[in-house]
C-alpha cells in the first residue's frame, strides 16, 4: 500500500498543476483547512471530496473492556467527515 502525501508533497503537486509558486499552494492549502475550522459547525463542504458536519451523540450505555463493567458513556458533539458520492464512485468504481 502506497503512502499518504504529506502536505509538502500536496503543494508541490498543486503548483505544478496549477503554475503557481510552491509557496502560494501551501498559503492555499492552509486557507483551506482555517476556512473548515472556523466554518465545519454550520457544515463546510468541499465540492466533489465531501463534507465536514458536526454531529450530537446521545448519552449511552458502554461497558468497560477490562473490567466488564458498565459504565455511562456522556452525550458529545464530534466532528464526522461525509465523502462525496463522486469520491466514493471515482476511488470505488461501481459493477
Amino acid at each position: 500500500m502506497a503512502k499518504a502525501l504529506t502536505k509538502s508533497q500536496l503543494a508541490t503537486l498543486i503548483a505544478d498543476q496549477a503554475e503557481i509558486p510552491k509557496k502560494k499552494a501551501t498559503e492555499i492549502l492552509d486557507l483551506i483547512a482555517t476556512l473548515a475550522y472556523k466554518h465545519a459547525k454550520n457544515t463546510f463542504t468541499l465540492p466533489g471530496l465531501g463534507k465536514l458536519v458536526l454531529v450530537n451523540r446521545k448519552a449511552r450505555m458502554g461497558r468497560n473492556p477490562a473490567t466488564g463493567q458498565e459504565i455511562k458513556i456522556p452525550a458529545k458533539k464530534v466532528v464526522k467527515f461525509r465523502v462525496a458520492k463522486a469520491a466514493k464512485e471515482a476511488i470505488i468504481p461501481t459493477k
